[in-house]
């Protein structure tokens, strides 16, 4: 007679393509659920919502000037401009004006969604089946694609960069758990997933980089392998290195922007721990609310993380290692972990600790899973958490809608050159944003008032423009200066400078005619980040090779 596992396994078509089918079905048909709501009242328009849709209609606008890359965003800041494109990783917003080239932009949003929820859902599947049953390992998937803080974020956070990192964790545990079995095959998938958390999202990334270390630890010390730490080390490194082109820039960057307001009272990591109140109400409504789901989560592990150990399976590493995440992701949202904030490398700019709900729910996917065998126990525990969201939806605070007319005015924004607001983090040292004048013309003559400005190009990344002036002048232009700008006047490089406290680019000419070209140039930097994820990508296809040819 067949056990229960070899019932709810024969029950799944055995088929691998008729089983990722089902799966993919059933997880797609989760995922479309949760956006449902948005058919009713809009569009989600949460803390990052503008941020986001923002940056991917512009870099469909870079496109369509031949840019496939872009670093400057032009529009920002009302069309002074800033270097968002170096800084903020470039999976989401690359993602996202892809669906915009295809999509109308008022869909787009609930697309990316339902596309991210999808592949988390199915990367959870990929490492549910190794250790349970198929209608179990579904079921896991299913729960991890429409978890409770995955809500959160897609209601009440528009934090898109952030929701797509869920769709690496399953995977990095997966291949820490195959690092001896798979020898160097798994150390270079291991590496690629690094690589795609730092590509998509830093906080992420930096989670991610702390959790490698964790599960790498933990199943070298119960495998008693130093080979583990070794595979696991390396991948760290490959990682880093093919995320070189987008990391190094960003890091030698960071002195010319205002990056440390990422950590400006409000967003710091001692402002967000668990139901901590700060001078700030609606800070305060939202961690609460967060709080209350995240309690719920921490609680809902707690009690399936015993009854799940009688169902380790083949992996005796598997169990262990789920609780060590996830509790360790538990901890550090509370207050008594503020020391490791402040001093463990990059920690705070996590900076809001509940984002470790990410990982949390990995580890309870997979312990509620193995936990609770029957489906009357799992779809209770699924109403009581829906129950709580419409609780926090209702009483704390409903999300934020926007509609197809309020996506049509950012999109006129941008197409009218009005340009939008954007996040103080990315404007350059210099630039002020207080007292800009955001109808200025995009050069000014000072002193000469009978000054004639011929504008040749005024794109994304280039500008060029000829003036004539009766005396020596400045000009003074709707840009902010930045060292990645170079300027070419009458066929020669000059160094520009900035003008009084808003920090726009000022370029002194003679008497006469003048001609003016403005180039983003790539820097050293940019050169030698792209030279690091070169020679990553080499030292992995030579291991690759060389695990080919070696039959290891």
């Amino acid at each position: 007679m067949p056990s229960g596992d070899e019932q709810a396994t024969s029950a799944v078509p055995q088929s691998p393509r008729r089983a990722f089918a089902l799966v993919f079905l059933v997880v797609a048909s989760a995922s479309f659920l949760a956006i449902v709501p948005m058919f009713w009242f809009g569009v989600p328009s949460g803390h990052d919502f503008e941020f986001h849709i923002d940056s991917w209609m512009e870099v469909v606008s870079h496109w369509h000037q031949g840019i496939f890359y872009p670093h400057w965003a032009g529009m920002a800041n009302f069309g002074y401009g800033e270097p968002r494109f170096i800084f903020y990783p470039p999976a989401s917003w690359m993602f996202g004006a892809a669906l915009g080239l295809v999509f109308p932009w008022a869909v787009v949003s609930g697309i990316f969604i339902w596309a991210v929820l999808t592949a988390a859902g199915c990367s959870m599947y990929a490492l549910a089946r190794r250790w349970l049953p198929a209608r179990d390992a579904i079921f896991a998937a299913a729960f991890y694609a429409v978890n409770p803080y995955h809500l959160v974020i897609v209601y009440w956070r528009s934090a898109f960069a952030e929701l797509m990192v869920a769709v690496w964790l399953p995977l990095l545990l997966m291949w820490v758990l195959r690092l001896e079995e798979d020898g160097r095959k798994a150390m270079l998938w291991l590496a690629a997933v690094v690589a795609a958390a730092w590509l998509t999202n830093v906080p992420g990334a930096i989670m991610v980089n702390y959790s490698l270390v964790l599960l790498v630890c933990v199943t070298a010390a119960l495998r008693r392998s130093p080979r583990v730490l070794f595979y696991g080390a390396v991948a760290c490194v490959l990682g880093l290195g093919l995320a070189g082109f987008y990391i190094l820039p960003a890091m030698a960057e960071q002195k010319w922007v205002n990056i440390v307001s990422v950590l400006s009272p409000g967003v710091r990591p001692q402002d967000n721990f668990l139901f901590t109140k700060i001078a700030d109400a609606d800070h305060n409504q939202f961690n609460f609310l967060v709080s209350t789901i995240a309690a719920l989560e921490i609680a809902l592990l707690a009690a399936v993380a015993w009854p799940a150990r009688h169902r380790r399976g083949e992996s005796s590493e598997l169990w262990p290692n789920l609780v060590a995440w996830g509790g360790t992701a538990a901890v550090v949202m509370l207050p008594i972990t503020f020391i490791f904030w402040q001093y463990l490398p990059q920690l705070r700019y996590v900076q809001f600790p509940w984002r470790w709900l990410l990982c949390l729910n990995v580890a309870l996917a997979l312990l509620l899973s193995m936990a609770m065998r029957r489906w009357l126990f799992r779809i209770l525990v699924c109403a009581a958490m829906l129950v709580a969201l419409a609780l926090v939806w209702n009483k704390l605070q409903p999300p934020w809608w926007d509609n197809r007319a309020d996506i049509r005015e950012l999109r006129d924004n941008l197409d009218e050159g009005r340009g939008y607001e954007s996040v103080e983090e990315y404007v350059p040292v210099r630039a002020r944003l207080r007292g800009l004048k955001k109808d200025a013309p995009e050069v000014i003559v000072e002193g000469d008032k009978n000054a004639e400005v011929q504008m040749d190009d005024w794109s994304a990344e280039t500008r060029s423009f000829s003036v004539r002036v009766a005396h020596p002048s400045r000009l003074v232009l709707h840009l902010f200066s930045y060292p990645a700008w170079k300027v070419d006047l009458n066929d020669k490089w000059l160094t520009t400078e900035s003008h009084g406290s808003a920090g726009q680019m000022v370029i002194p000419v003679p008497a006469g005619e003048n001609k003016v070209r403005i180039i983003f140039k790539p820097t050293n930097d940019r050169k030698y980040g792209a030279m690091l994820s070169g020679a990553a990508g080499l030292v992995m296809a030579l291991v690759a090779l060389w695990k080919r040819a070696s039959g290891y």
